[in-house]
């Protein structure tokens, strides 16, 4: 199977495309190289026969028909978004464009090659998203495939925009869609703004290490590595028209969460004295913070057959391992604009 994977130059998209190369598919990388992308998680295919990559922005409609007419994919794999919540507070424009207009654009560009080539039926636009789009949970419930949509963050919004655009795109046009929503990722290759990143660099730099509110947010924590088997599982046996909700199964409060990250680092590479958890520090709550998520994943166990492979303890020590390993990775990106400083505080002037 030749896929197009947009964003594939990212965190979950890279994943994508390491594992598809390795399964024996060809993979087209189309990326438009924005603030977290990083060819680096992809040097380890690049040379691959079945690999090409190609600079495009999914904001640039004609830039995207040239790709599909140039490659002629069997499959779309839609990744490419802007994801940082924080940086959705003070920028909420660069999400639009990006999540919800760039969405479209591909629609439309994947549609008019489908039918140009025939609507082959094997054709599939497979759409990625998140589980925030469903809003908050309380101290109970789960998310799943039919819980009603409540977005509270610009970034949430756009994405929910984009999961609807996507559907109605199937309801109107008959194009062949699969849509997955996933909780929260961690694991190699994680861009240095997000938490469990963040937690482990500014530890092994003897930086506070910063939680908000009272770090009693919970999140569902779900290794890339089972995200990239669950997704290229979907895009090949999922049916058409289906969502499927992704989830790891290991739900952990934010504090829960840093604290075994230290607990792991105290192990891996102690301190002369005292614990990384005593970096630990409490700082005012992002507005609009969701009290917790939780996902479940009845629908692609039963039907397709997935579940996660590590729990959180195992899928933490590996991600800390491969940061101690690859440091010239991290350090290369932590000049970056944003990187290392706080966001979404609520307090950037409207753009």
């Amino acid at each position: 199977m030749k896929l197009l994977v947009t964003g594939g130059a990212g965190f979950i998209g890279s994943a994508v495309v390491r594992q598809a190369i390795a399964a024996g598919h060809e993979v087209v990388n189309l990326d438009a190289l924005t603030y977290a992308a990083c060819l680096d998680n992809v040097a380890s295919v690049a040379d691959a026969p079945g690999y090409a990559f190609e600079q495009a922005d999914i904001r640039d409609r004609a830039a995207l028909e040239a790709v599909f007419a140039k490659h002629q994919p069997d499959a779309v794999m839609h990744l490419a978004a802007e994801s940082h919540v924080d940086r959705s507070i003070d920028g909420p424009g660069d999400f639009i464009e990006t999540n919800i207009t760039g969405t479209f654009n591909m629609l439309e560009a994947a549609r008019k090659y489908w039918i140009e080539a025939g609507k082959p039926e094997a054709f599939r636009f497979h759409h990625i998203s998140t589980d925030e789009v469903f809003g908050s949970l309380g101290a109970t419930g789960q998310f799943t495939e039919t819980t009603p949509y409540d977005p509270r963050s610009p970034y949430s919004a756009s994405k929910a925009a984009s999961d609807h655009l996507v559907r109605a795109w199937a309801e109107t046009y008959g194009l062949p869609v699969v849509l997955t929503n996933c909780s929260n990722n961690y694991g190699p290759f994680h861009f240095p703004e997000k938490l469990v990143p963040v937690v482990i660099l500014n530890a092994l730099a003897g930086k506070p290490i910063p939680i908000y509110g009272d770090g009693s947010n919970v999140r569902d924590w779900l290794y890339v590595e089972d995200h990239a088997d669950a997704l290229l599982l979907v895009v090949q046996k999922g049916e058409l028209g289906r969502c499927y909700n992704i989830g790891g199964e290991n739900e952990r409060s934010n504090l829960e969460l840093v604290q075994t990250i230290c607990a792991i680092l105290d192990e891996k590479q102690p301190l002369e004295s005292g614990s990384y958890a005593d970096l630990i520090t409490f700082v005012t709550d992002r507005p609009g913070h969701d009290a917790r998520y939780a996902i479940d994943p009845t629908r692609i166990r039963e039907e397709l057959g997935w579940r996660p492979s590590v729990t959180v303890e195992q899928g933490l020590e590996k991600t800390v391992q491969w940061y101690l390993d690859n440091r010239p990775w991290w350090q290369a990106l932590q000049d970056r604009a944003g990187v290392g400083t706080r966001l979404g505080t609520g307090t950037a002037a409207a753009q």
